[in-house]
């Protein structure tokens, strides 16, 4: 299976979320992705660290950075939800916990995270340097 990729040569922002800093997708979730089952959806490192303290203070649990993106999309899901009157399920996974990472959600709590935004033309420079075949 394909896996979409920025190019093993792409270096990421530095974000709190290190296992996220990755150039490419699993291919398995490349191939369900590409048959439309999922959909990807950026956010924010800061509304992250926001959805993790909101799901900490709820579960009595602190997720690692990771899945706070996870958990930022549920919640914000959630509220639409609420606002619609829709009834859904909504699920998802929560690996790790913040033991390591307490300084970021310091930073965080201190006001000092700061949001760093992927730009299309540094999408595309990377893009660029991929084979044909794999674009």
């Amino acid at each position: 299976m394909k896996m979409h990729t920025l190019g093993h040569d792409f270096v990421p922002d530095p974000i709190h979320a290190g296992g996220l800093r990755y150039h490419g997708m699993s291919p398995l979730v490349s191939h369900i992705y590409e048959l439309g089952l999922i959909e990807a959806v950026a956010k924010p490192q800061s509304e992250c660290f926001a959805a993790g303290v909101q799901f900490a203070r709820a579960e009595g649990i602190v997720p690692a950075p990771e899945p706070t993106h996870a958990i930022a999309a549920c919640i914000e899901e959630a509220l639409r939800c609420k606002e619609t009157g829709e009834e859904k399920v909504i699920l998802t996974a929560v690996c790790g916990h913040a033991h390591l990472d307490l300084p970021a959600y310091g930073r965080y709590l201190a006001g000092e995270m700061e949001d760093l935004e992927l730009t299309s033309e540094r999408i595309e420079a990377a893009l660029a340097t991929l084979p044909e075949h794999a674009r």
